[in-house]
């Protein structure tokens, strides 16, 4: 069984750590390979930050432009393997083919914004701002800067920072997820093909916490970013700023929808299933909790029999819907958290647990499920669940509703389906997330934005992607500059 290897300096180098754990799909249970785990990937970490820092030197001093080549690359070699590369992501993290040649797409996406990072990084110019006096801000990188990226989206989140990074001249250093690595091992493979990428400009590293902690403590380290739960999200922020270091980290979200008797139904109805659902729900911006408004019955029962329809299997069957959730713990405790809804006196709607798809009996699958107004007070409504649970509460108005998303602790995302335009203008106003939806059930920003998120959700000050990640990458420099014309006669 293949024992995955870190890249650092542009080679394929054994882990000084020799403890490894098993790399499973979530639907077989097989095990596609092993990747280092333990205390000495800290070694690891000392070896690539080295390594990384003298690549710095050079590589802050190649122009932008010549920088930017080696993603146009990246692209084309993205998209001619696209199709293994999503094959990989569906194997090792179990979301269905169509969703991770969807994630993949989002990947490239954020290659092509960063190739314009020449314009993007454009410098700010007065001239003459009193007598002589010239005045310009320039962006210049910041050095070693490294990446923590989750489970469950392992080919896009990486690009929501890594392009950005080495268009404004840093080196980078990619710890993915120990639970789906090979992903990034097949673009890392891509990555080593490129042509004009010093060698060490770009790094990776396996591991778990050891790992991390190595990244969040060395001094030659200037920038983290990092995308997972709100409680690691915490630390990671904490530890990074207590080192000094510029941190950007998403963390966890409880996404509310709401619906009025005014929108399209059954638009709305397919396309809030699919929020919910889809990755089995284990996305920060998956809806979670789904507000009708009025209901007089219609609404909650279309919603019952789309969520009682959506098949759930492998995801290389193109016919699946749902695949499975990430591993047995995930699975436990998405099942522990609908019984805890029933405990709370939620009614059980359609119940996803103990579900058995053929062939793959032992599988991790979770079901789409449905708790029906669970307590306002209770577990259900305030838990990042991360899985394929929805909670359908009943609520009078869009004022009830509006004050409902705001009670939250989390900010990712909040969405609302209806045909008023005037309801429409108070959500998006007055909702109190980063994301708005309107119609929309995923209000996942195209690569030119960035990926916000307020609260409990995001902690940092600039987000991944567009106008954010330059930001986030760069430092900026104030140069004021006086030439008399008297002095430029003399010469």
């Amino acid at each position: 069984m293949e024992i995955l290897k870190n890249y650092i300096g542009g080679s394929w180098i054994e882990s000084k750590e020799k403890n490894t754990i098993d790399i499973v799909n979530p639907a077989s249970l097989d095990i596609l390979g092993k990747v280092p785990f333990g205390v000495k990937t800290n070694e690891d970490v000392q070896v690539a930050v080295d390594v990384a820092s003298k690549a710095y030197l050079e590589w802050k001093e190649v122009p932008v432009m010549k920088r930017v080549q080696p993603l146009y690359q990246l692209k084309r070699l993205l998209e001619e393997n696209a199709e293994d590369i999503a094959k990989t992501i569906t194997e090792e993290c179990g979301k269905t083919i169509g969703e991770s040649r969807g994630e993949l797409q989002r990947a490239i996406e954020n290659v092509e914004v960063a190739c314009g990072t020449p314009m993007l990084i454009q410098s700010e110019f007065s001239e003459n701002i009193a007598g002589g006096i010239d005045e310009f801000m320039i962006r210049q990188p910041l050095g070693v800067c490294a990446c923590i990226s989750p489970f469950n989206f392992p080919g896009m989140i990486p690009f929501w920072f890594l392009p950005y990074a080495i268009a404004c001249g840093n080196t980078f250093i990619l710890k993915p997820s120990e639970k789906v690595p090979l992903t990034m091992m097949k673009v890392f493979k891509l990555i080593d093909q490129l042509e004009g990428l010093p060698k060490g400009v770009v790094n990776l590293v396996h591991g778990g916490k050891e790992t991390v902690d190595g990244l969040l403590e060395h001094k030659k380290v200037k920038a983290i970013s990092f995308v997972g739960s709100t409680n690691v999200a915490k630390y990671i922020y904490s530890k990074g700023a207590a080192h000094g270091k510029r941190v950007q980290a998403q963390g966890g979200a409880k996404n509310p929808v709401v619906i009025l008797p005014d929108a399209d139904l059954e638009m709305s109805v397919k396309i809030i299933t699919d929020s919910v659902y889809g990755c089995a729900g284990q996305r920060c911006l998956a809806a979670s909790n789904v507000i009708t408004v009025g209901d007089d019955g219609k609404i909650k029962d279309a919603i019952y029999e789309a969520a009682k329809a959506r098949s759930t299997g492998y995801g290389l069957d193109e016919n699946v819907e749902m695949g499975p959730v990430i591993n047995g713990e995930s699975r436990a405790r998405i099942e522990n958290h609908i019984a805890k809804g029933v405990d709370e006196g939620a009614n059980l709607l359609l119940d996803g647990r103990n579900l058995k798809v053929s062939g793959f009996e032992s599988g991790n699958f979770v079901g789409p499920t449905i708790i029906q107004n669970p307590p306002f007070n209770g577990k259900t409504v305030h838990t990042e669940i991360f899985g394929p649970v929805m909670s359908l509460i009943d609520l009078a108005t869009v004022d009830d509703a509006l004050e409902f998303v705001n009670r939250s602790n989390y900010g990712n995302m909040a969405c609302l389906f209806t045909s008023s335009g005037a309801n429409a203008r108070k959500f998006r106003n007055q909702a109190n997330v980063g994301n708005v939806g309107i119609n929309i059930g995923v209000a996942a920003p195209m690569a030119q934005f960035p990926f916000s998120g307020w609260n409990d959700s995001f902690f940092g000050d600039l987000h991944g992607q567009g106008h954010h990640a330059i930001e986030f990458f760069t430092q900026t420099k104030v140069v004021i500059e006086r030439w008399p014309k008297e002095w430029s006669r003399k010469f």
